[in-house]
């Protein structure tokens, strides 16, 4: 399939993030007539108009490069490996960040929720998944949402879904990722649970995971922690989910919790 021209490409972003051609020029310094112009193809953008335009529009890296395609330019980002000798001091980082997140768990993932790496912290909370979805390579949300991971384990299973759910719809909104796309289509598709009742609490601050285990239920909120200014499409598509327990008997069922009773999640 042919690649769409420059033009119809910004249109797109644009119109994905519900900016009129004013609001863009605006913000990128250029008139409205050359966006329109550029927009239908009559003009061809100059490099750093391309760049000026993807950085408001908030084009993702992957996607900027595209866009250079596009209009005739060499790409800006790299994508390298994990295993690169120039991402070593990045890695390093998220591997202290998820062992000094212990005994609370954390995983890193990259763009489609495919798990890098896991404290020990997690492992316990995974004992009743089947092995098939632990084989790497491991994808997080499938392993939360598949009837055999940790669908039937999750107490607040509709409200977890659903918030996991919105979260992939926000992502595939900001990148257009096709791997997202089926994906969704993947989890929606999965069995709901009639059981699972929805929560009743007032005025909840956040939505909590709340999972049985040996140790009981744990009630588990979520943070999302990305590298501040990348320039690598591998570092920038890079995110460490890490969980705070929600209440002081989760907190101390995780400090008690033993990580060699655990799955291995080696990769």
């Amino acid at each position: 399939m042919p690649l769409a021209s420059v033009g119809a490409l910004l249109r797109e972003w644009r119109q994905k993030r519900r900016m009129s051609q004013l609001d863009l020029a605006g913000g990128a310094d250029v008139s409205t007539r050359h966006l329109s112009f550029v927009e239908s193809g009559r003009a061809l953008p100059s490099r750093e108009m391309v760049m000026r335009l993807a950085e408001q529009l908030d084009v993702p890296l992957r996607e900027r490069n595209t866009l250079l395609i596009a209009a005739g330019y060499a790409p800006l980002y790299k994508e390298r490996g994990l295993a690169d000798p120039q991402l070593a001091a990045a890695m390093r980082a998220v591997e202290l960040v998820l062992k000094g997140h212990e005994p609370y768990p954390a995983l890193a993932v990259d763009r489609h929720w495919t798990m890098i790496a896991a404290n020990a912290a997690l492992a316990p909370l995974l004992v009743s998944v089947d092995a098939e979805l632990l084989k790497p390579p491991v994808n997080v949300l499938r392993l939360s949402m598949h009837p055999r991971g940790l669908a039937d384990a999750i107490v607040n299973w509709h409200e977890w879904r659903a918030h996991l759910l919105a979260r992939v719809r926000r992502q595939i909104d900001v990148s257009g990722d096709a791997t997202l796309i089926d994906l969704l289509a993947e989890l929606t598709s999965y069995p709901t649970r009639a059981d699972a009742a929805a929560s009743h609490e007032p005025d909840p601050v956040l939505v909590p995971l709340k999972l049985r285990t040996s140790q009981g239920v744990l009630s588990l909120f979520s943070t999302t922690t990305v590298f501040g200014t990348p320039v690598d499409i591998t570092l920038s598509e890079l995110a460490i989910e890490a969980f705070f327990p929600a209440d002081a008997a989760t907190a101390d069922a995780l400090r008690n919790s033993v990580a060699s009773e655990a799955p291995s999640l080696q990769n």
